[in-house]
């Protein structure tokens, strides 16, 4: 393990601490972790079986122990190894400051500083008043850590910044007695309170503290500033129904009132410690009634509070009046970054999004079709089924009956229902920006946005006043008809499709062309400023055409979509869910925007966050302001400074089209491979994900006992591979795809495809984590297994060949090379949890044993959950 790094050399001095614990057998466990780890490391380099290293350790330095106590050994090696993943976490983020540039490359002050000019601050300006970053916080089930025990790791990170070893002690006494299970899954409310930590602690302060800093380097009013919201907040917990049943309209608007409570309650307390510093006369009477009239709102909103953030701003800005006329501007900064937090945050916090699957919204539509049909004998449903979907789509958008919960049996009809209405009950309480968005995943075709458009109109807007005729399912909409209908689809709801699979991302433009063209639609977009938000799906991308097609096909949807919304002047939005790592679009998301091409609109940058990369990314003050600033950078540089230089060209398309293809029929015949589904289920850890009670939504979709594919949830399949140290997601069919360039006499051409393109490159670095995160050693055992044995050995030629040609591709002598402090970080944390792999693919081999005891099985398996954890925890994007 390296000493050298400045990471390493605190960790292990801090890590001596957990022998001098003032617990039963710990100095005992800790000395026999360390023999262990030694063992586990020979014992894979020599490529010895997880059993065959266990059971020789056995041998050799507890052959007096019983077999009841050497199973409990394994179980006290795997508390402590969690929690030297819990204190190298929190070393990472206590020395993040020192081991980061935070005014380097990327950052703002070096933005601001290659502006040459009163021309580059002016285009600067022109371009932030428009531009956006939004963080959408996910409740995604990557977050292995329970809350208690991501409080300990911020406190830890706090008094090793300060090398207080006394209390260092202490909090590795609470952490050894603090467990990492949550013994009930969380409910959906849990979750959100759960994140809601991270809005409270870290954003509040982050965002507007960053674009403070920005606005008075370039001399601007906060208070006047026309883009308050150039950095804004998402948050789905609470709103995301796709798939989770315990997701309901009630839970919805209890999410929401309590994003609206939280930042009251930080305006409070920012009024009250204001109120400290504006002691003036005429200011202080303006600052204490301010206070008064929040505590109000929340406590006693039937007394004298504010209904809208406006008015509290309106009041706070005749405080500064006086404080500039009367007080020389004293503490004025102090006034003017609250005034910001307001601006940036309202009454609402972060914006809720709602999500469902669209096959759910196609269920409802047949329920209220078949009910209207009953009612109305013009209406004829089957006709209506026979119909193309241009025709079906405008009977969607000019039906006319307002839809009641009441005319229904089925118990999700009505949870549709409502669940539309806790939209305007929410945007009434918080404002219209508190839930404003209805993405609709597994989006496949034009009716899929029309028929939630159609929900909002029937549910949110005023009910119609006219009736429609059996002919308004007819193929063509008068101008008439479609005014008339323009005025029930005016909903403050901007609808978003989720394309996904590599065959929906292929259609997506001609999908959006047909809404485009549609007058109602088209109209509805008008209404909400001829903006329309698109999301594109990395995750479900992956798992369908694996790492290189799905990265491609969404850039080329991007283009796709970037020329049609031009085409009908669409201002066009993307909205990117990513995840942790590179299986599901994560890694290196500022490199990844700055390299996007001027074929691909950059208005926004929208990215989900998720899970661990909430913690790791932005976790701390320090690293959420980091990462926030280089994603800022990179929606703002190739703009400020013409770096198009790294455009593709046609040629440069077509060869990674053709890259993109071979790659994608690597992927093809590994996932049609008959053992594909099979090795996931009897092998990997991918049971187990449902019993770690991380999150409230179910594994998989669908309710079938039989595992299929296409319901395998893209994080418990990342997950999976992930927990075997074979990161299939990541690279598979990356290297079958340069193999045949090579073949061809191409590699050449590659390879300055590599130097010239950004984009390539972080195609290329994003995998190689995924590689250096993969040991094939600890899985070398399978290579005889009588039944996956030539599955195994696929897997592994593609890995060998993967990283064979990353390398040749790169010229980097070993991988991340370029990247040391990532590497170092890898290198560490692999170290660390090794012995936690080979412990947990040892009780995956006794649970294949025959004739196994059916108390044996049940520690095996609890065995294997148990490691679990801390496998995830050490990789912080591993899920």
């Amino acid at each position: 393990m390296q000493f050298d790094s400045p990471v390493a050399l605190p960790y292990h001095t801090y890590n001596s601490l957990f022998l001098s614990l003032p617990f039963r057998g710990i100095e005992e466990t800790g000395t026999h972790l360390a023999l262990f780890a030694r063992a586990c490391a020979d014992g894979f380099d020599a490529g010895k079986s997880p059993t065959a290293i266990v059971e020789g350790f056995w041998s050799e330095y507890a052959d007096k122990f019983t077999e009841s106590e050497r199973i409990g050994l394994l179980f006290h090696f795997v508390q402590y190894l969690e929690r030297q993943v819990v204190l190298f976490d929190s070393v990472e983020d206590a020395l993040f400051e020192k081991t980061h540039e935070l005014n380097g490359v990327g950052s703002l002050n070096h933005l601001l500083l290659r502006l040459s000019q009163n021309t580059d601050r002016q285009k600067l300006l022109e371009k932030l008043a428009g531009f956006q970053l939004r963080l959408v916080l996910t409740a995604h089930p990557t977050q292995f850590y329970p809350g208690k025990v991501l409080g300990i790791i911020n406190d830890l990170g706090q008094v090793i910044r300060e090398n207080d070893l006394s209390q260092i002690r202490l909090l590795l006494m609470q952490l050894g007695k603090t467990t990492f299970l949550n013994k009930e899954k969380p409910t959906p409310y849990d979750e959100a309170i759960s994140l809601g930590w991270y809005l409270e602690n870290v954003f509040y302060n982050t965002l507007p503290e960053i674009l403070f800093h920005l606005l008075k380097n370039l001399d601007q009013d906060v208070t006047l500033f026309e883009n308050p919201r150039l950095l804004a907040l998402g948050f789905w917990p609470g709103g995301d129904r796709d798939g989770n049943p315990y997701v309901t309209a009630e839970i919805t608007r209890a999410v929401a009132s309590r994003l609206r409570g939280a930042i009251l309650r930080r305006y409070h307390y920012d009024l009250r410690s204001l109120r400290r510093r504006l002691t003036f006369r005429g200011t202080e009477d303006w600052i204490i009634a301010a206070e008064q009239k929040i505590n109000n709102t929340l406590y006693h909103p039937d007394q004298d509070s504010y209904s809208s953030c406006q008015q509290l701003l309106d009041d706070l800005m005749q405080a500064r009046a006086v404080l500039i006329n009367d007080h020389d501007g004293l503490f004025l900064d102090d006034l003017d970054l609250l005034i910001l937090k307001i601006r940036v945050f309202g009454f609402y916090f972060a914006s809720m999004d709602i999500r469902q699957d669209s096959r759910k919204h196609t269920a409802v539509w047949e329920a209220i079709l078949r009910n209207w049909s009953e009612k109305n004998p013009g209406f004829n449903f089957r006709g209506f089924q026979k119909s193309d979907e241009k025709k079906r789509i405008n009977l969607l958008l000019t039906t006319p009956f307002r839809v009641d919960e009441n005319d229904y049996a089925d118990s999700f009809v009505k949870e549709t229902i409502r669940s539309f209405r806790a939209i305007a009950t929410i945007q009434a309480q918080n404002g219209e920006l508190g839930c404003h968005r209805y993405i609709i995943s597994n989006c496949q075709s034009a009716i899929d946005v029309a028929a939630v458009l159609a929900l909002a109109r029937l549910t949110i807007a005023n009910p119609p006043s006219r009736d429609v005729d059996s002919q308004s399912s007819g193929s063509t909409i008068s101008s008439e008809s479609a005014d008339r209908a323009l005025e029930q689809a005016r909903v403050n709801l901007d609808i978003v499709p989720l394309f996904e699979t590599v065959e929906d991302l292929a259609t997506a433009g001609s999908v959006m062309e047909q809404l485009y063209a549609n007058p109602i639609y088209g109209r509805h977009l008008s209404a909400r400023g001829n903006r329309q938000t698109i999301m594109l799906g990395f995750s479900d991308g992956t798992k369908d055409g694996g790492y290189l097609r799905a990265n491609w096909s969404i850039y080329q949807a991007k283009e796709a979509l970037t020329q049609v919304s031009r085409k009908y002047g669409i201002t066009v939005i993307f909205f990117d869910g990513r995840g942790g790592p590179p299986g599901r679009g994560g890694g290196n998301n500022a490199d990844y925007y700055a390299a996007q091409g001027a074929d691909i609109e950059n208005h926004e940058i929208q990215v989900t966050i998720q899970g661990q990369t909430i913690s790791s990314t932005y976790g701390t003050i320090p690293s959420a302001r980091f990462n926030i600033e280089r994603l800022l950078s990179s929606g703002l540089e190739n703009f400020l400074f013409e770096t198009h230089a790294q455009e593709l060209s046609d040629s440069d398309k077509a060869m990674l089209d053709e890259l993109a293809e071979v790659s994608y029929q690597a992927y093809l015949k590994l996932k049609n491979h008959p053992d594909f589904v099979p090795y996931l289920e009897q092998i990997t850890p991918l049971k187990w994900y449902g019993d770690t009670n991380i999150a409230s939504r179910p594994t998989k979709r669908g309710s079938a006992a039989a595992l299929k594919f296409e319901d395998l949830r893209a994080i418990p399949f990342v997950g999976a591979w992930a927990q075997m140290k074979q990161n299939v997601p990541g690279y598979f069919g990356f290297g079958a795809a340069i193999a045949e360039m090579r073949q061809a006499g191409r590699l050449e051409a590659l390879q300055d495809l590599y130097q010239r393109s950004l984009f390539f490159q972080t195609l290329v670095e994003n995998s190689m984590q995924s590689l250096c995160k993969s040991n094939f050693n600890v899985t070398r055992y399978l290579s005889e297994h009588p039944k996956f044995k030539d599955f195994w050995q696929l897997l592994f030629n593609e890995y060998e060949t993967a990283v064979k040609g990353l390398l040749d591709l790169s010229g980097q002598p070993e991988l991340l090379a370029d990247n040391p402090a990532s590497k170092s970080s890898i290198t560490l944390r692999e170290a660390i949890i090794q012995p936690l792999i080979a412990i947990q693919q040892y009780a995956l081999q006794q649970l294949h044993r025959a004739n196994l005891a059916p108390e044996q099985e049940t520690v095996y398996r609890k065995m294997v959950l148990r490691a679990m954890f801390g496998i995830i925890n050490a990789a912080r994007n591993a899920a």
